[in-house]
């Protein structure tokens, strides 16, 4: 429904996560008959969790050990481990920072030239982890880069950016043209950030597997202060999934698999995420928060260093618990930070959907009360 702001200008009403609650049918189960496994292309997992492309959620050794879990990490191959033979000082350096600091020395640090011989290097130690393999790029790199990540035999490829679109207009240098890049490649292709109904569906038409949905709502992200961009993302999930659903009847039965991408901060965000009609969920501070993570209890993304905008911050996390309890407990915790696959089962068991596809049918309402 629009609401007028004013006479010259109308807005629709969109919702977070915060917003809305699922609720239970005539039907419970127990969490142990509840499938969370998924597939996209020709990968399946046991989890539908994909670790952000950033420094201080996924390294090689933390790609591996996600994969391991059931769930596929992303390695940024515009990250540290692709600049620096050995990132380990500088990520205890970043980490050891002051807040007033921590911007200008890491533009810096990420000034260092991308080494394709790197990108090799790191693709190669997740495939000898014996793991489904993903690196991304964003799209200023990509047509740059792309050919070394296929050659060095990536499994998924990501594109990824603040916002991503089918067409983008530029007189400065030839865009990529996405349609064309995607139909070349021998790989599927992870695309977004997209949020609204149109631009999805656009995406979609390009011919990629999956579409990553959010950009300005994330824990170290300040775009909606800097850029004055946001999209409150229960209603842009279901926006992004109502295309996918007519992109299925329109190209005769492609299913492009909808991943929710920023603001999916707690298992109760991870829930609410599928319940809109996500097919997965790509999670950054909520696996920055393990011990074993990179970051060592600090969580930033590229835009925390872009070298003339910086439109995101490095943020202190609490590191609670290692890698394995963040997703499958116990919880040392009880605000949902912790055992985010086991309270995931809970509520698809609690409300009777056996799987996932299922589960994106659930009942769901506004939230009767005020955020504390």
């Amino acid at each position: 429904m629009d609401i007028e702001l004013g006479r010259g200008k109308r807005a629709r009403r969109a919702y977070t996560f915060d917003d809305i609650a699922v609720v239970p049918s005539r039907r419970t189960r127990n969490p142990e008959d509840v499938s969370t496994a998924w597939t996209i292309d020709a990968y399946g997992f046991d989890i539908p969790v994909l670790g952000a492309p950033m420094d201080s959620v996924v390294s090689p050794a933390t790609a591996i050990k996600l994969g391991q879990l059931g769930g596929l990490g992303v390695l940024d191959l515009e990250g540290l481990w692709t600049r620096y033979e050995n990132p380990e000082p500088l990520l205890a350096e970043i980490a050891g920072l002051a807040p007033a600091e921590a911007t200008r020395r890491m533009q810096q640090l990420y000034s260092e030239p991308i080494k394709p011989e790197l990108i090799k290097a790191r693709l190669a130690e997740i495939r000898a982890g014996g793991v489904t393999v993903a690196g991304s790029l964003t799209p200023q790199r990509t047509q740059e880069l792309y050919e070394t990540v296929v050659a060095a035999g990536v499994d998924l490829f990501v594109i990824r950016g603040t916002t991503v679109s089918a067409e983008h207009v530029s007189s400065a240098a030839e865009p990529l043209n996405l349609k064309k890049f995607i139909y070349d490649l021998d790989v599927p292709v992870i695309v977004g950030g997209a949020a609204t109904y149109t631009a999805a569906l656009h995406l979609m038409r390009t011919g990629a597997a999956g579409v990553l949905v959010g950009f300005g709502g994330g824990a170290a992200s300040t775009t909606r202060a800097t850029l004055g961009i946001h999209a409150p993302m229960a209603t842009a999930v279901s926006d992004v999934a109502a295309a996918r659903r007519d992109y299925l009847d329109e190209s005769g039965g492609r299913y492009v698999h909808v991943i929710a991408d920023g603001g999916v901060g707690t298992s109760g965000d991870v829930v609410k995420a599928l319940a809109m009609g996500a097919d997965a969920v790509m999670l950054g501070v909520a696996l920055a928060r393990a011990t074993d993570a990179p970051g060592r209890g600090f969580h930033w993304g590229p835009e925390a260093h872009h070298a003339k905008l910086p439109r995101g911050r490095r943020v202190a996390v609490d590191a609670i618990a290692p890698l394995e309890e963040i997703l499958f407990g116990p919880a040392p915790v009880a605000d949902g930070t912790a055992n985010l696959i086991g309270a995931l089962r809970k509520s698809m068991a609690t409300t009777g959907y056996s799987d996932l596809k299922e589960f994106q049918r659930v009942e769901v309402v506004l939230a009767p009360y005020e955020q504390g």
